[in-house]
Order: structure tokens, then C-alpha cells, then sequence
């Protein structure tokens, strides 16, 4: 077996830095590249993927610039999102891929970035989904365009490391870069832009509409917040820092979850799961857990999958002492799961907060600042 390439501190700062790029361009994009997990490999000739993993030449991608960096990433990064892999099928392997890259480079395009000099282009077929543009170009002759169609891969290289991948989920990539296209649609809606970068392209009408229920809403409150994908993380401004130059910054969320005995367990294990959630998929985003009824209990550090710590507390609601916290820990976000019955801080924070409220909780108006986010009946 092949020793697995080594992923290397430069490695991270090229991959880290082309997320923190694609944030100043996209949020759809750059949320795309956040869910995606990128592995060194010297057997790509630059990138490829196999649905699951985009493996990078590194060699290769050090040499590269900046935008053209970003526009491979996005390539493939594009591809495994769109299930290129898996919808080939018995279909004839290099023409599928002509077909996927033509659809890809039209898209990468669009957000601004540079395709191969050699890609081939049409503003016709790029706007159809793979399927109709293999049909379309299924008698050229095959020796056309040599030089691509070799990214999508039938699996990982042997220079990759294991994936592993735990009993039963195998088969779940799919159903989970539909739950990554469904949340960049979501925090490109929040970044206020209003613009879909692949709204008019055939291949992601395919997907269902995403039900907004309060899981998508948390998923957007923490993927938009703090650099809402503007040129500059607010945080650093005043030091004169560009994003490019920052690698792995992370984005801190405070959960803080209400004790005094209005909130139920069942919502309390699904507002952190869902937290969980969004750590395993978001790399820069750390979370730290409170319990509070009139005192705060903890700290608590949230990971993906880990244990949830047992509840602390029951006695009133105020919620001051978490409110008090922010100024020691100086997180980005505020997460407070609570049914709003208790006493609010008199100023509003600088930190955007976000209210979870369970059904029969305090009305929208009541809260005095942040934004409400109520959960359903049936969690």
C-alpha cells in the first residue's frame, strides 16, 4: 500500500486560504468549500474527486495563482456537489466527463474565476444538466479534447489516507452535498446579495427546494455570522489584516441553553446536536456550552458527535449571567435556547444573538433585541 501523502502546514494554508477568497466572492460557493474536505495527492495530475474527498496535487497547487487556485478547487469541489460521480452510471467514463466539466467550467466561470486555458465552452449546453449534454456530444469523436476529462474519479488514490468511514454510512455523500447545496442556497439568501449564482442552471433544478424548518435557520445564523462574507472579517479590520492573510481563524458561537425547568431535554439534545452538526461540517466554527437558570454553569467544549454534558441548574431565569460572560470569552454569535420568560440585560450586546424558543414560549416582540428562532412542535 502506498504511504498516504502527508496534509502539511502549507497544504492548510492553501486550501484555507482559498476558502477565506471565495467568502469575499460567494457565500453559495465559499459555503460549498466549507463542507468539502480536501486530501493530498501526488497521483491527481492537479485535482480530482471521487463524490466524496477532492484530493489536490500538492506540489501542483503550490505553484499555482491565487484565482486560478480557486477556480480548480471550485471545480471539483462543484462536481462532487452535483453527484457527478454517482450519476455516471454504465455511461462511457470519458465522455460523462467532458460532459460534467463543461456544466463545472461554465459555473466557475460565472463566480469570476479563470477555467483552463484548453476547457472547452458553450453557453447553451453549460446551462443543461450533464445528462443532455452527454447525449449532445455523444457522437464527436472521442480523441476530441484528450487533455480533460480524467477528475472524476472511480475512487480515492492510493496515496490517499482512509476515509474512515463508519458502519452505515456508506451512501450517505449524496444526501449529504444535497443538505451542503441546500444550506449555501440558504446562507447566499442571508448574505442579502439575492443572487443564486446557479439559479438558471438545469442541474440544480433537479433538487428539491429546501424546506427552511429551524434547522436550516441555525445552520444560516452560524455559516453567515461574523464574516458575512464580506471583504473583511470585522474582527480583524482594525488590525489592517486582509482574510487572505489569516489561516484557520475560527468563528466562536456561546450556547447557552435555559435550565429553569421550561425547557424540555428533548429540545435541549436537539438544538446541540444540531450545533454538533454544524462543527463537523464548518471547520473555522468552535462552540462553548453553557447552562444557566440565574447563575451560568460551565464552561463546556462542544464537538462533533461528543457527549452532551448533563443539564445543570433549575432554579429561575435571568438571563444576565451569560450576557455577562461575552466580555470574557468574545465570541461571534450568541445561541440562547430558552422559552424568554426571565430578565433581560438592559443594553443589547454588540454579539449577534440568536433566541431558540420552544413552542408556548415568550411572543416575538418580547424579546428586546437579536433575532427569534422558534422550534417545531415535533423536534
Amino acid at each position: 500500500m502506498t504511504t498516504p501523502v502527508p496534509v502539511t502546514p502549507e497544504f492548510q494554508r492553501l486550501i484555507s486560504g482559498s476558502r477565506l477568497r471565495l467568502r469575499g466572492r460567494s457565500a453559495f460557493f465559499a459555503t460549498l468549500l466549507l463542507h468539502a474536505e480536501f486530501v493530498p495527492s501526488r497521483e491527481v495530475a492537479a485535482a480530482g474527486t471521487d463524490g466524496e474527498r477532492v484530493y489536490v496535487n500538492p506540489e501542483v497547487a503550490a505553484t499555482l495563482a491565487p484565482d486560478v487556485l480557486d477556480g480548480l478547487l471550485l471545480h471539483e469541489v462543484l462536481h462532487a456537489a452535483l453527484s457527478h460521480v454517482e450519476r455516471r452510471g454504465p455511461r462511457e467514463k470519458k465522455r460523462w466527463n467532458k460532459a460534467a466539466d463543461l456544466i463545472v467550467n461554465g459555473m466557475v466561470s460565472a463566480a469570476g474565476l479563470p477555467t483552463p486555458p484548453q476547457s472547452r465552452r458553450d453557453e447553451h449546453l453549460e446551462r443543461l444538466s450533464v445528462e443532455e449534454v452527454y447525449t449532445s456530444i455523444e457522437a464527436e469523436a472521442e480523441g476530441d479534447g484528450d487533455d480533460e476529462g480524467d477528475d472524476l474519479l472511480d475512487g480515492p488514490p492510493s496515496d490517499a489516507p482512509p476515509r474512515g468511514q463508519k458502519p452505515g454510512q456508506a451512501g450517505q455523500t449524496q444526501r449529504q452535498w444535497q443538505q451542503a447545496l441546500a444550506q449555501a442556497r440558504s446562507v447566499e439568501a442571508m448574505s442579502g446579495k439575492g443572487d443564486d449564482p446557479l439559479g438558471e442552471h438545469r442541474e440544480l433544478q433537479r433538487l428539491a427546494p429546501a424546506r427552511l424548518d429551524w434547522r436550516a435557520h441555525l445552520w444560516r445564523f452560524l455559516a453567515r455570522t461574523p464574516v458575512d462574507f464580506g471583504g473583511f472579517d470585522r474582527r480583524f479590520v482594525g488590525r489592517g489584516l486582509y482574510l487572505e492573510a489569516l489561516d484557520d481563524e475560527s468563528l466562536t458561537a456561546l450556547i447557552a441553553v435555559d435550565t429553569s425547568g421550561s425547557v424540555d431535554d428533548d429540545a435541549v439534545r436537539a438544538l446541540v446536536g444540531e450545533v454538533q452538526g454544524v462543527l463537523g461540517a464548518y471547520p473555522h466554527v468552535r462552540a462553548t456550552l453553557y447552562y444557566a437558570d440565574t447563575e451560568a454553569y460551565g464552561p463546556h467544549d462542544l464537538t462533533p458527535g461528543g457527549e452532551i454534558p448533563p443539564p445543570q441548574g433549575g432554579g429561575g431565569t435571568d438571563f444576565r449571567p451569560i450576557f455577562r460572560l461575552l466580555d470574557e470569552h468574545e465570541p461571534d454569535v450568541l445561541i440562547y435556547l430558552t422559552d424568554g420568560y426571565g430578565d433581560f440585560p438592559e443594553a443589547a450586546p454588540r454579539v449577534p444573538t440568536l433566541w431558540v424558543v420552544p413552542p408556548g414560549g415568550l411572543e416575538d416582540e418580547g424579546f428586546p433585541f437579536g433575532e427569534v428562532l422558534r422550534l417545531e412542535e415535533h423536534i
